[in-house]
């Protein structure tokens, strides 16, 4: 998935009321506004001083000019953080039968409707298998070694999600759950038990009832974000 609009760096001067962000354009040491797409708490994602990279726009209809979709991490390495990203990629992935657990199906339905009042970000089907809903997670969160922890604040629709796909397996049907490590500096992935308990014991309940699990990370840049490999989880 490439971006649109080629981005332009900036310095962060803060996140504030979930969805903006204050910074300083590089190139003109313009203060500007940005659209910031990530509802959840951003954990080590937003102090002050951090390189991001923003998308400006010219459509007259947007208030805000530039939308923030990376952020620069040390060493080299980068993080995306537009939380709508990740269904894009594994868009991308899935038609081009890019995932191998997956790579049987031929056909790939975004949003449809399942469960109690929720949409499945995929069904995927093929004659001969039985249907698969996938439902994508993005995953920004780092805080020890190499490991991307979801979720990074509490996340009740994402319990929802689990109790959901553990029904649609009760029917015979596939549930998958998909984790995307949108940052480059990540090679194994576990829960973070201790930010959303529930979310970890809704977690479990899945795994038993049936409920697939599996996670791969990104090829992150300032251009664009694709999938990359597949990592490992830690069940707990």
């Amino acid at each position: 998935m490439q971006f649109t609009t080629p981005l332009v760096p900036a310095r962060l001067i803060r996140r504030y009321k979930r969805f903006l962000a204050d910074a300083v354009l590089e190139a003109t040491g313009e203060e500007v506004t940005a659209h910031c797409p990530n509802p959840g708490s951003m954990m080590g994602l937003k102090d002050e001083g951090l390189r991001i990279w923003l998308e400006p726009n010219d459509d007259p209809k947007k208030k805000l000019k530039y939308a923030w979709r990376v952020a620069e991490l040390p060493d080299g390495h980068y993080s995306g953080i537009d939380t709508a990203v990740p269904n894009r990629v594994v868009k991308e992935a899935l038609l081009a039968r890019a995932v191998p657990e997956l790579a049987a199906y031929g056909t790939v339905r975004p949003e449809v409707k399942y469960g109690t009042n929720s949409r499945v970000d995929f069904l995927l089907t093929e004659p001969g298998l039985p249907d698969a809903y996938v439902e994508v997670k993005n995953v920004h969160l780092r805080r020890d070694g190499d490991w991307a922890e979801f979720p990074d604040s509490v996340t009740t629709r994402g319990a929802k999600h689990l109790r959901d796909l553990a029904n649609v397996v009760a029917q015979g049907h596939r549930a998958v759950m998909f984790y995307l490590v949108q940052r480059t500096d990540c090679a194994r992935f576990k829960l973070a038990a201790d930010l959303d308990p529930a979310y970890a014991t809704a977690f479990a309940a899945a795994r038993d009832a049936g409920v697939e699990a599996i996670c791969y990370d990104t090829a992150v840049t300032p251009t664009g974000v694709s999938l990359r490999n597949p990592l490992s989880i830690e069940i707990t």
